[in-house]
Protein backbone atom coordinates (compact mmCIF):
# COMPACT_ATOMS: atom_id res chain seq x y z
CA UNK A 1 0.00 0.00 0.00
CA UNK A 2 1.34 3.44 -0.96
CA UNK A 3 1.62 6.09 1.78
CA UNK A 4 -0.98 8.87 1.82
CA UNK A 5 -1.51 11.94 4.00
CA UNK A 6 -4.88 13.65 4.50
CA UNK A 7 -5.98 16.46 6.78
CA UNK A 8 -9.33 17.78 7.90
CA UNK A 9 -12.32 16.14 9.62
CA UNK A 10 -11.87 13.25 12.07
CA UNK A 11 -8.91 11.09 11.19
CA UNK A 12 -7.65 7.65 12.08
CA UNK A 13 -3.89 7.27 12.13
CA UNK A 14 -2.41 3.85 11.71
CA UNK A 15 1.12 2.50 11.63
CA UNK A 16 1.31 -0.31 9.20
CA UNK A 17 4.25 -2.67 8.98
CA UNK A 18 4.55 -5.59 6.60
CA UNK A 19 7.01 -8.31 5.85
CA UNK A 20 8.20 -8.28 2.37
CA UNK A 21 9.78 -11.61 1.56
CA UNK A 22 11.59 -12.04 -1.68
CA UNK A 23 13.19 -15.02 -3.33
CA UNK A 24 16.69 -13.84 -2.24
CA UNK A 25 15.86 -13.81 1.45
CA UNK A 26 13.54 -12.32 4.04
CA UNK A 27 14.07 -8.69 4.95
CA UNK A 28 11.91 -6.72 7.30
CA UNK A 29 10.87 -3.33 5.91
CA UNK A 30 8.62 -0.54 7.19
CA UNK A 31 6.19 0.11 4.38
CA UNK A 32 4.16 3.17 5.21
CA UNK A 33 3.00 5.77 7.74
CA UNK A 34 -0.26 7.33 6.66
CA UNK A 35 -3.56 8.84 7.72
CA UNK A 36 -6.97 8.09 6.37
CA UNK A 37 -9.88 10.50 6.73
CA UNK A 38 -13.13 9.08 7.97
CA UNK A 39 -15.07 11.90 6.23
CA UNK A 40 -14.61 13.72 2.91
CA UNK A 41 -12.28 16.75 3.06
CA UNK A 42 -13.94 20.18 3.16
CA UNK A 43 -13.28 22.48 0.23
CA UNK A 44 -10.63 25.17 0.63
CA UNK A 45 -12.13 28.65 1.13
CA UNK A 46 -11.86 30.89 -1.88
CA UNK A 47 -9.79 34.04 -1.53
CA UNK A 48 -12.09 36.13 -3.70
CA UNK A 49 -14.21 38.53 -1.74
CA UNK A 50 -12.42 37.91 1.54
CA UNK A 51 -11.93 41.05 3.59
CA UNK A 52 -8.76 39.77 5.26
CA UNK A 53 -5.45 40.98 3.89
CA UNK A 54 -2.46 38.92 4.91
CA UNK A 55 0.03 41.79 5.20
CA UNK A 56 -1.56 44.93 3.77
CA UNK A 57 -3.88 47.01 5.87
CA UNK A 58 -5.80 48.42 2.91
CA UNK A 59 -7.17 46.95 -0.32
CA UNK A 60 -5.80 48.30 -3.57
CA UNK A 61 -7.98 50.91 -5.23
CA UNK A 62 -9.12 49.35 -8.49
CA UNK A 63 -9.26 52.71 -10.26
CA UNK A 64 -5.64 53.47 -9.29
CA UNK A 65 -6.69 56.69 -7.52
CA UNK A 66 -7.36 57.01 -3.82
CA UNK A 67 -10.41 59.08 -2.76
CA UNK A 68 -8.08 61.89 -1.71
CA UNK A 69 -6.48 62.04 -5.15
CA UNK A 70 -9.80 61.85 -6.96
CA UNK A 71 -10.88 64.90 -4.96
CA UNK A 72 -7.57 66.62 -5.71
CA UNK A 73 -8.01 66.02 -9.43
CA UNK A 74 -11.51 67.53 -9.38
CA UNK A 75 -10.27 70.57 -7.49
CA UNK A 76 -7.42 71.12 -9.92
CA UNK A 77 -9.66 70.75 -12.98
CA UNK A 78 -12.13 73.31 -11.64
CA UNK A 79 -9.44 75.76 -10.54
CA UNK A 80 -7.61 75.43 -13.85
CA UNK A 81 -10.76 76.28 -15.82
CA UNK A 82 -11.51 79.33 -13.66
CA UNK A 83 -7.89 80.44 -13.82
CA UNK A 84 -7.74 80.26 -17.62
CA UNK A 85 -10.93 82.29 -18.11
CA UNK A 86 -9.89 85.10 -15.80
CA UNK A 87 -6.28 85.08 -17.03
CA UNK A 88 -7.52 85.80 -20.56
CA UNK A 89 -9.61 88.66 -19.17
CA UNK A 90 -6.65 90.10 -17.27
CA UNK A 91 -4.39 89.99 -20.32
CA UNK A 92 -6.94 92.00 -22.31
CA UNK A 93 -7.61 94.37 -19.40
CA UNK A 94 -3.93 94.88 -18.64
CA UNK A 95 -3.16 95.64 -22.27
CA UNK A 96 -5.97 98.17 -22.52
CA UNK A 97 -5.03 99.80 -19.19
CA UNK A 98 -1.25 99.79 -19.91
CA UNK A 99 -0.86 98.45 -16.36
CA UNK A 100 2.17 96.39 -15.44
CA UNK A 101 0.52 95.40 -12.18
CA UNK A 102 -2.43 93.87 -14.05
CA UNK A 103 -0.10 92.06 -16.44
CA UNK A 104 1.84 90.84 -13.40
CA UNK A 105 -1.32 89.32 -11.99
CA UNK A 106 -2.10 87.74 -15.37
CA UNK A 107 1.40 86.29 -15.53
CA UNK A 108 0.93 84.77 -12.09
CA UNK A 109 -2.32 83.23 -13.27
CA UNK A 110 -0.47 81.81 -16.27
CA UNK A 111 2.10 80.30 -13.90
CA UNK A 112 -0.77 78.88 -11.86
CA UNK A 113 -2.27 77.23 -14.95
CA UNK A 114 1.07 75.69 -15.86
CA UNK A 115 1.67 74.41 -12.34
CA UNK A 116 -1.84 72.96 -12.07
CA UNK A 117 -1.48 71.19 -15.42
CA UNK A 118 1.84 69.80 -14.19
CA UNK A 119 0.13 68.70 -10.98
CA UNK A 120 -2.64 66.95 -12.92
CA UNK A 121 0.00 65.16 -14.96
CA UNK A 122 1.86 64.12 -11.81
CA UNK A 123 -1.40 62.82 -10.28
CA UNK A 124 -1.96 60.68 -13.36
CA UNK A 125 1.65 59.51 -13.33
CA UNK A 126 1.47 58.56 -9.65
CA UNK A 127 -1.32 56.04 -10.39
CA UNK A 128 0.99 53.88 -12.47
CA UNK A 129 1.82 50.59 -10.75
CA UNK A 130 5.20 49.84 -9.26
CA UNK A 131 7.79 48.21 -11.49
CA UNK A 132 11.06 46.38 -10.89
CA UNK A 133 12.86 49.65 -11.54
CA UNK A 134 10.44 52.02 -9.78
CA UNK A 135 9.73 49.73 -6.83
CA UNK A 136 7.86 52.40 -4.86
CA UNK A 137 5.71 53.34 -7.82
CA UNK A 138 5.40 56.95 -8.99
CA UNK A 139 4.13 58.65 -5.82
CA UNK A 140 7.13 60.98 -5.70
CA UNK A 141 6.02 62.59 -8.99
CA UNK A 142 3.43 64.50 -6.96
CA UNK A 143 6.21 66.08 -4.92
CA UNK A 144 8.19 66.91 -8.05
CA UNK A 145 5.09 68.58 -9.50
CA UNK A 146 4.81 70.75 -6.40
CA UNK A 147 8.49 71.69 -6.73
CA UNK A 148 7.98 72.64 -10.38
CA UNK A 149 5.03 74.79 -9.33
CA UNK A 150 7.14 76.71 -6.81
CA UNK A 151 10.08 77.15 -9.19
CA UNK A 152 7.81 78.44 -11.98
CA UNK A 153 6.38 81.08 -9.65
CA UNK A 154 9.87 82.17 -8.66
CA UNK A 155 10.92 82.58 -12.32
CA UNK A 156 7.83 84.58 -13.33
CA UNK A 157 8.07 86.77 -10.23
CA UNK A 158 11.75 87.49 -10.93
CA UNK A 159 10.92 88.72 -14.43
CA UNK A 160 8.12 90.96 -13.19
CA UNK A 161 10.30 92.38 -10.44
CA UNK A 162 12.81 93.38 -13.10
CA UNK A 163 10.11 95.12 -15.16
CA UNK A 164 8.80 96.91 -12.07
CA UNK A 165 12.29 98.17 -11.31
CA UNK A 166 12.58 99.58 -14.83
CA UNK A 167 9.31 101.48 -14.38
CA UNK A 168 10.57 102.95 -11.13
CA UNK A 169 13.61 104.29 -13.00
CA UNK A 170 11.67 105.59 -16.02
CA UNK A 171 8.30 107.35 -15.79
CA UNK A 172 7.46 107.31 -19.52
CA UNK A 173 4.28 105.26 -19.25
CA UNK A 174 0.55 105.97 -19.12
CA UNK A 175 -2.15 104.01 -17.26
CA UNK A 176 -5.88 103.84 -18.04
CA UNK A 177 -7.18 103.96 -14.48
CA UNK A 178 -10.77 102.96 -15.30
CA UNK A 179 -9.83 99.78 -17.13
CA UNK A 180 -7.27 98.98 -14.43
CA UNK A 181 -9.85 99.38 -11.65
CA UNK A 182 -12.39 97.14 -13.41
CA UNK A 183 -9.84 94.44 -14.20
CA UNK A 184 -8.39 94.50 -10.67
CA UNK A 185 -11.85 94.06 -9.17
CA UNK A 186 -12.54 91.05 -11.39
CA UNK A 187 -9.14 89.60 -10.50
CA UNK A 188 -9.94 89.74 -6.78
CA UNK A 189 -13.21 87.86 -7.36
CA UNK A 190 -11.43 85.27 -9.52
CA UNK A 191 -8.76 84.57 -6.93
CA UNK A 192 -11.35 84.31 -4.17
CA UNK A 193 -13.25 81.75 -6.25
CA UNK A 194 -10.10 79.70 -6.93
CA UNK A 195 -9.08 79.82 -3.28
CA UNK A 196 -12.51 78.48 -2.34
CA UNK A 197 -12.21 75.65 -4.90
CA UNK A 198 -8.73 74.63 -3.76
CA UNK A 199 -9.26 75.03 -0.01
CA UNK A 200 -8.78 71.72 1.83
CA UNK A 201 -10.76 71.08 4.96
CA UNK A 202 -8.23 68.58 6.30
CA UNK A 203 -10.79 65.85 6.97
CA UNK A 204 -9.24 62.57 8.07
CA UNK A 205 -9.25 59.60 5.75
CA UNK A 206 -8.84 55.90 6.11
CA UNK A 207 -5.54 55.01 4.51
CA UNK A 208 -3.06 56.42 6.91
CA UNK A 209 -2.12 59.92 5.96
CA UNK A 210 -0.47 61.90 8.66
CA UNK A 211 -1.13 65.39 9.75
CA UNK A 212 -0.40 68.23 12.05
CA UNK A 213 0.10 66.30 15.25
CA UNK A 214 0.41 62.83 16.74
CA UNK A 215 -2.94 61.48 17.94
CA UNK A 216 -3.12 57.77 18.86
CA UNK A 217 -6.28 55.91 17.97
CA UNK A 218 -6.43 54.39 21.42
CA UNK A 219 -7.17 57.84 22.81
CA UNK A 220 -10.23 58.08 20.59
CA UNK A 221 -9.07 60.83 18.25
CA UNK A 222 -9.16 58.78 15.04
CA UNK A 223 -6.56 59.25 12.38
CA UNK A 224 -4.49 62.41 12.53
CA UNK A 225 -5.59 65.33 10.43
CA UNK A 226 -4.47 65.28 6.81
CA UNK A 227 -2.20 67.88 5.32
CA UNK A 228 -3.98 67.28 2.04
CA UNK A 229 -2.69 66.54 -1.43
CA UNK A 230 0.71 68.12 -2.08
CA UNK A 231 -0.15 69.44 -5.54
CA UNK A 232 -3.43 70.99 -4.39
CA UNK A 233 -1.68 72.55 -1.43
CA UNK A 234 0.99 74.08 -3.68
CA UNK A 235 -1.69 75.43 -6.04
CA UNK A 236 -3.59 76.85 -3.06
CA UNK A 237 -0.45 78.67 -1.89
CA UNK A 238 -0.06 80.07 -5.41
CA UNK A 239 -3.62 81.38 -5.36
CA UNK A 240 -3.14 82.96 -1.93
CA UNK A 241 -0.12 84.83 -3.27
CA UNK A 242 -2.13 85.97 -6.28
CA UNK A 243 -5.03 87.00 -4.05
CA UNK A 244 -2.74 89.11 -1.92
CA UNK A 245 -1.30 90.74 -4.99
CA UNK A 246 -4.79 91.31 -6.44
CA UNK A 247 -5.79 93.26 -3.35
CA UNK A 248 -2.65 95.34 -3.71
CA UNK A 249 -3.36 95.96 -7.39
CA UNK A 250 -6.94 96.91 -6.55
CA UNK A 251 -5.74 99.41 -3.94
CA UNK A 252 -3.24 100.86 -6.42
CA UNK A 253 -5.90 101.13 -9.13
CA UNK A 254 -8.24 102.99 -6.78
CA UNK A 255 -5.44 105.40 -5.91
CA UNK A 256 -4.53 105.95 -9.57
CA UNK A 257 -8.17 106.34 -10.54
CA UNK A 258 -8.69 109.23 -8.12
CA UNK A 259 -5.09 110.54 -8.19
CA UNK A 260 -3.57 109.95 -11.66
CA UNK A 261 -0.35 111.68 -10.63
CA UNK A 262 0.38 108.71 -8.34
CA UNK A 263 0.79 106.28 -11.22
CA UNK A 264 4.04 105.13 -9.61
CA UNK A 265 1.81 103.02 -7.36
CA UNK A 266 1.55 100.53 -10.24
CA UNK A 267 5.21 99.35 -10.24
CA UNK A 268 5.49 99.78 -6.47
CA UNK A 269 2.57 97.42 -5.85
CA UNK A 270 4.06 94.96 -8.32
CA UNK A 271 7.38 95.08 -6.46
CA UNK A 272 5.99 94.72 -2.95
CA UNK A 273 3.42 92.01 -3.54
CA UNK A 274 5.70 89.93 -5.75
CA UNK A 275 8.04 89.66 -2.78
CA UNK A 276 5.10 88.55 -0.63
CA UNK A 277 4.20 85.93 -3.23
CA UNK A 278 7.75 84.57 -3.06
CA UNK A 279 7.54 84.36 0.72
CA UNK A 280 4.28 82.43 0.54
CA UNK A 281 6.05 79.56 -1.22
CA UNK A 282 8.49 79.00 1.67
CA UNK A 283 6.36 76.44 3.61
CA UNK A 284 5.65 74.34 0.51
CA UNK A 285 9.30 74.50 -0.57
CA UNK A 286 10.42 73.41 2.90
CA UNK A 287 8.08 70.40 2.89
CA UNK A 288 9.06 69.40 -0.65
CA UNK A 289 12.77 69.54 0.16
CA UNK A 290 12.19 67.50 3.33
CA UNK A 291 10.47 64.79 1.28
CA UNK A 292 13.16 64.78 -1.42
CA UNK A 293 15.92 64.61 1.23
CA UNK A 294 14.25 61.51 2.77
CA UNK A 295 13.67 63.35 6.03
CA UNK A 296 11.30 62.13 8.73
CA UNK A 297 7.77 63.56 8.37
CA UNK A 298 7.26 66.66 10.48
CA UNK A 299 4.20 65.12 12.15
CA UNK A 300 5.99 61.89 13.18
CA UNK A 301 8.80 62.00 15.73
CA UNK A 302 11.50 59.39 16.15
CA UNK A 303 11.12 58.81 19.90
CA UNK A 304 7.38 57.97 19.96
CA UNK A 305 7.81 55.45 17.15
CA UNK A 306 10.78 53.83 18.88
CA UNK A 307 8.98 53.66 22.22
CA UNK A 308 5.93 52.13 20.57
CA UNK A 309 8.04 49.34 19.09
CA UNK A 310 9.83 48.74 22.41
CA UNK A 311 6.47 48.46 24.18
CA UNK A 312 5.52 45.39 22.13
CA UNK A 313 5.76 42.26 24.35
CA UNK A 314 8.89 40.29 23.54
CA UNK A 315 10.87 43.14 21.96
CA UNK A 316 14.18 43.75 23.72
CA UNK A 317 15.69 46.35 21.39
CA UNK A 318 15.22 48.06 18.06
CA UNK A 319 17.71 49.42 15.56
CA UNK A 320 17.91 50.66 11.96
CA UNK A 321 14.69 52.59 12.48
CA UNK A 322 14.02 54.75 9.43
CA UNK A 323 11.16 57.18 8.87
CA UNK A 324 10.55 58.92 5.56
CA UNK A 325 7.81 59.96 3.15
CA UNK A 326 7.08 59.57 -0.55
CA UNK A 327 4.62 62.47 -0.38
CA UNK A 328 3.28 64.63 2.44
CA UNK A 329 0.55 62.04 3.00
CA UNK A 330 2.39 58.78 2.22
CA UNK A 331 4.61 57.98 5.21
CA UNK A 332 6.87 54.94 5.42
CA UNK A 333 8.71 53.21 8.27
CA UNK A 334 11.21 50.36 8.51
CA UNK A 335 13.03 48.86 11.51
CA UNK A 336 14.77 45.79 12.95
CA UNK A 337 13.22 44.27 16.07
CA UNK A 338 15.44 42.23 18.40
CA UNK A 339 13.22 39.83 20.37
CA UNK A 340 13.61 37.34 23.22
CA UNK A 341 14.25 33.71 22.37
CA UNK A 342 10.90 32.80 23.90
CA UNK A 343 8.88 35.33 21.90
CA UNK A 344 6.75 34.33 18.92
CA UNK A 345 8.16 36.19 15.87
CA UNK A 346 4.84 36.14 14.00
CA UNK A 347 2.95 37.54 16.98
CA UNK A 348 5.55 40.26 17.53
CA UNK A 349 5.48 41.22 13.86
CA UNK A 350 1.69 41.42 13.78
CA UNK A 351 1.43 43.45 16.99
CA UNK A 352 4.23 45.88 16.07
CA UNK A 353 2.78 46.49 12.60
CA UNK A 354 -0.69 47.02 14.02
CA UNK A 355 0.53 49.60 16.52
CA UNK A 356 2.47 51.56 13.90
CA UNK A 357 -0.49 51.65 11.51
CA UNK A 358 -3.06 52.59 14.16
CA UNK A 359 -1.05 55.11 16.17
CA UNK A 360 0.87 56.90 13.43
CA UNK A 361 -1.08 56.14 10.25
CA UNK A 362 1.89 54.91 8.21
CA UNK A 363 1.05 53.94 4.65
CA UNK A 364 3.74 51.25 4.59
CA UNK A 365 5.76 49.48 7.31
CA UNK A 366 8.59 46.99 6.86
CA UNK A 367 9.81 45.22 10.01
CA UNK A 368 12.56 42.61 10.36
CA UNK A 369 12.40 40.33 13.40
CA UNK A 370 15.60 38.78 14.74
CA UNK A 371 16.89 37.16 17.94
CA UNK A 372 18.35 39.54 20.49
CA UNK A 373 22.11 39.25 20.97
CA UNK A 374 24.02 40.91 23.85
CA UNK A 375 26.57 42.20 21.34
CA UNK A 376 23.93 44.55 19.91
CA UNK A 377 24.36 46.93 22.86
CA UNK A 378 27.97 47.59 21.79
CA UNK A 379 27.47 47.52 18.02
CA UNK A 380 27.96 50.95 16.49
CA UNK A 381 25.58 50.23 13.63
CA UNK A 382 22.84 49.32 16.09
CA UNK A 383 22.98 52.65 17.92
CA UNK A 384 20.32 55.33 17.54
CA UNK A 385 21.05 58.28 15.25
CA UNK A 386 22.12 61.55 16.83
CA UNK A 387 19.83 64.52 17.33
CA UNK A 388 19.52 66.78 14.28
Amino acid sequence: MEPSLATGGSETTRLVSARDRSSAGGGLRLKSLFTEPSEPLPEEPKLEGMAFHHCHKDPVHQSGLSPERVQARRQLYAACAVCFIFMAGEVVGGYLAHSLAIMTDAAHLLADIGSMLASLFSLWLSTRPATRTMTFGWHRSETLGALASVVSLWIVTGILLYLAFLRLLHSDYHIEAGAMLLTASIAVCANLLMAFVLHQTGAPHSHGSTGAEYAPLEEGHGYPMSLGNTSVRAAFVHVLGDLLQSFGVLAASILIYFKPQYKVADPISTFLFSICALGSTAPTLRDVLLVLMEGAPRSVEFEPVRDTLLSVPGVRATHDLHLWALTLTYHVASAHLAIDSTADPEAVLAEASSRLYSRFGFSSCTLQVEQYQPEMAQCLRCQEPSQA
